[in-house]
Parts: C-alpha cells; structure tokens; sequence
C-alpha cells in the first residue's frame, strides 16, 4: 500500500474529506449555536429552568421562529453523520481524487445553501440543495458498495 492511500494527509482524498467534513460539522455547529441565539432573541425556551433569569421569557414548544431553526438542525443531524460515514469509507476505496473532491464540494455546498435556503424560506432552493447533498451522499455509498461486493 503506498504512503498517500488510506487516512493520512499525504492522501489528498483523505485531505479534502477531512477539510470539507470539517466546514460540514462546523456549520451544523453554527445552527446550533443559531438555535439559541433564536431562542434569547424571542424569548422562548424549551424548559422552564431556562426562563429563570430571563426577564419576560416563557417555556413553549411553538415559536414559529425557533422551530424553523430546529427542523433545520434536524435536518444537518440527519444528513451530515451519513455523509461522515460514507464519505470516510468512500475515502478508503481509493477513489479518483478528481471526482472525490468533487463529491466533496458538492456535499458541502449543496448544505451551507440548504442552510441559506431554510433560513430565508426559500423554495425550491431549499429541496434543490437538500437534494443534491442527498445524490451525492447516495452516489458515494453506491461506490462503496460496488468496490465492498467485489
């Protein structure tokens, strides 16, 4: 096995995995943090030990405002783990590295615009972008899977 296959930085498709899963992780960690600056900028929280000492706040489960952030951090819970799975044994079939990175950018691209896109309640961007983030999620386990069942 020569020294740029597998999971090292010498791997330029590892290299790229690991900036793009990075920037991926990253902005989910931004909703997150989003999800809370909503929830103090509204005032609402979703326990009651939370309101204390927040003057005027109150527990509910119903902000329109704070709920749109939170489907939108379910949805990077439920897509960006996928992509780190698969894009990791993605990584470890040798693939081009050409048309790895590629998978890559379109990956994150396609998520930091879904983000954007549910933000600003745009449609149909924001499925345009969820679904392009999914084919390419798909198009790498496909790969997967033809080089495992080999």
């Amino acid at each position: 096995m020569m020294a740029s296959s597998g999971l090292s930085f010498e791997n330029p498709v590892f290299a790229a995995y690991a900036s793009y899963a990075s920037l991926v992780v990253l902005k989910m960690f931004f909703v997150a943090l989003y999800t809370t600056h909503t929830r103090f900028r509204v005032g609402v929280f979703a326990n009651s030990e939370d309101v204390k000492g927040n003057k005027g706040a109150v527990a509910r489960l119903d902000n329109p405002d704070v709920e749109r952030v939170r489907r939108l951090h379910r949805n990077d819970l439920e897509n960006i783990p996928a992509f780190l799975v698969v894009g990791l044994l993605y990584v470890l079939t040798g693939p081009s590295p050409g048309v790895a990175v590629w998978h890559f950018r379109v990956f994150a691209a396609s998520r930091c615009l879904h983000t954007v896109s549910y933000l600003a309640s745009r449609q149909p961007h924001r499925v345009l972008c969820f679904s392009a983030g999914l084919l390419t999620t798909i198009s790498m386990a496909v790969h997967v899977l033809m080089v495992g069942t080999l």
